[in-house]
């Protein structure tokens, strides 16, 4: 709930603001929706920002800092804040004043975390909730069902969502402690792909919005769950594409041809390209940037359908460790001379064929190479 940055109705040069927000506690606000946020927050309105701020021996100004960073809608001077939201600002500049987190860090915890819990939350009332509170006798309405069910579910949620916090912060900071040195913390080389299902535009055009819908829903779900127990990290999903990174080549080849050939064994859905690059990613706030990044999404724009494409240092990577022969002329002959010493041969899991160059927009000239199974026909690359 974001405030204003006065501790009365006035701007910054002392002169009244002839269009006050709206009070957020407005008298004909939904009895049960008020109920709702009492049992969700566990605490009743109490402070109008001012009040919080000073009860939490915060400036208005950092409050208001913390407030917009955590996506919370300006609410002027009504009193529609809890003893939670005092903590919250408490906790925040003790961690300041502590020395722990700068200002602007803190600040950043509070922006990824509210962008991050806005959407699950979004989706929790959407999907899960929403279906949850059917009504289950005619005549029964839905505001009728929705406090209890919200009773029963809040405590487990709450305690299922600290759980898979906790299992990822504990996956992250493993990942910290392995990197080589301080800016490999922050510049790292990572594979990035994406995933892009064809012709969605045209979909749009032709299905149902709850087809459309279903069909997103699917394809976000399978290759998350995919990325996951191959070893990957989803980094954003995006309707018809999917973004993620893997710590090597070969688990983000394995993930990569593993989504091409599940969807292609899915009537219901279209086909798909992707794109892989390796390099150095700078990664913040859970996202990755850079031109790995761009150079991976440019790759998937000019894959052929069901195939995937992948930048010479992807490639390289691949060959120097063992996943990728050099080329075919080389494994064979190194399968030749194994056999004539009775060794066995190597075992490579991915074949790769280049193409042609191509100048790509922003990045210059690129060489993408074709990847596929071992003993796998390459893809049409028309």
């Amino acid at each position: 709930m974001t405030v204003d940055d006065t501790g009365s109705g006035a701007d910054g040069d002392g002169r009244v603001d002839p269009e006050p927000a709206p009070d957020f506690a407005d008298p004909g606000e939904d009895p049960l929706a008020l109920r709702l946020e009492g049992l969700i927050l566990g605490a009743e309105r109490r402070y109008t920002p001012f009040q919080a701020a000073r009860s939490a021996g915060v400036s208005m100004e950092l409050a208001s800092r913390f407030w917009r960073a955590m996506g919370f809608a300006d609410i002027g001077q009504a009193k529609a804040l809890t003893e939670a939201d005092v903590l919250a600002l408490r906790r925040l500049a003790g961690l300041v004043e502590a020395g722990l987190l700068s200002e602007a860090m803190a600040v950043q915890v509070a922006r990824s975390t509210g962008q991050t819990t806005a959407r699950l939350a979004e989706w929790q009332i959407d999907s899960f909730l929403e279906g949850l509170t059917e009504p289950p006798e005619p005549g029964m309405t839905r505001t009728e069902v929705t406090y209890p069910i919200v009773e029963l579910l809040l405590p487990e949620l709450q305690e299922f969502l600290v759980y898979v916090w906790r299992r990822q912060l504990a996956a992250s900071a493993g990942r910290v402690v392995q990197a080589g040195d301080d800016e490999e913390m922050v510049d790292r080389r990572l594979a990035v792909g994406f995933a892009d299902l064809v012709g969605f535009t045209r979909l749009t055009r032709r299905m149902e919005e709850e087809e459309l819908g279903e069909l997103v829903e699917a394809f976000e779900t399978t290759s998350a769950d995919l990325v996951a127990a191959r070893g990957g990290r989803l980094i954003k999903t995006l309707g018809d594409e999917v973004l993620y990174a893997a710590d090597d080549a070969g688990t983000a080849a394995e993930i990569a041809l593993l989504l091409v050939e599940t969807m292609a064994n899915d009537e219901t859905m279209p086909e798909l390209r992707v794109g892989i690059a390796f390099g150095t990613v700078t990664t913040r706030m859970g996202d990755v940037f850079g031109t790995t990044v761009n150079l991976a999404s440019r790759l998937t724009s000019i894959a052929p359908k069901d195939a995937v494409l992948v930048d010479t240092a992807f490639a390289e990577e691949l060959i120097r460790t063992g996943d990728a022969p050099a080329s075919e002329a080389a494994a064979a002959e190194e399968t030749a001379a194994a056999e004539k010493e009775g060794a066995e041969p190597p075992a490579y899991r991915f074949a790769l064929q280049p193409m042609w160059q191509r100048p790509v927009r922003g990045l210059g000239v690129v060489e993408p190479w074709l990847l596929t199974r071992r003993g796998a026909r390459g893809g049409d690359s028309s």
